[in-house]
Parts: structure tokens; sequence; C-alpha cells
């Protein structure tokens, strides 16, 4: 029995770029460092919040890269000498990575309270009826 993919399927034409996002999200690590919320602000429009407490605004890096949004947070070393007795708090580099489907765009990105949010919108489709003229040939 041959295996039937989303690429492979003779009605689902051009749906391999579908594929591969779908592979490249099963991939995506969803550890537990920074933690983040992903909420729907309206029909059209998502926020994604991450906590990243210690981090400021030039630690952070926000991209979109093959219709993939990734965050990246890297803190500098204080140049202070501090004796820690102990350090609870995570100074640690991160990567998030998000897989955007077409048509959803990075409205803008904030910082509030130890919080980045970043908006996405998705762009409102329009069905199209298309008829195709049959050449004589």
């Amino acid at each position: 029995m041959t295996k039937l993919t989303l690429s492979t399927h003779p009605m689902l034409l051009g749906f391999d770029q579908l594929e591969r996002l779908m592979e490249r999200a099963a991939k995506t690590d969803l550890g537990g460092y920074p933690p983040f919320n992903i909420e729907q602000t309206s029909d059209h429009s998502f926020r994604i919040t991450l906590a990243v407490a210690g981090f400021s605004e030039a630690d952070l890096e926000i991209t979109v890269e093959d219709r993939q949004l990734v965050i990246r947070g890297r803190q500098s070393d204080p140049s202070d000498d501090r004796i820690f007795l102990h350090r609870g708090i995570a100074a640690r580099q991160f990567q998030r990575s998000f897989v955007l489907a077409e048509g959803v765009d990075v409205a803008g990105a904030s910082m509030e309270n130890g919080l980045l949010h970043v908006d996405l919108n998705r762009s409102q489709a329009r069905s199209v009826v298309q008829t195709i003229k049959i050449d004589r040939g």
C-alpha cells in the first residue's frame, strides 16, 4: 500500500509547501523557556506574549524568515562584579519559532512589564471566482 501525503495525492496539487511547513512546525521545540501565550485578539488578529523578564529591548531580535517568526533573546553580561548567593532568574539565551500561515503578517511588537507582545494580523482573503476560457487547438 502506498502512503499518500499532501504532495502525492492526485487531487491535491501544489500543497508540497504546506507539507514542508507542517514538518517544520512538528520539529519546533516547545520547551518551557521562555514561557509564552498565544491569544486571539479579534477575528483576524493574534498576539504572542513571551515572558522575558530581565531582557531589554536591545537584547531581543524579532525576524520573519521564510514564513517563520523567530524571536531570539541574548542578554549581555553585566560589567559589574556582582556576587550572587542565589541565582534563580534565568539569564540564558533563547530562540522561539512560530510558523506563520500564508497571509499572516507581523503587525508590530511592544514590551510591557517584562512581557514581549508580538501582534499578528491575518489578511482577509476574498473568495475569487475565475472563469477559464477554452481555446480551440
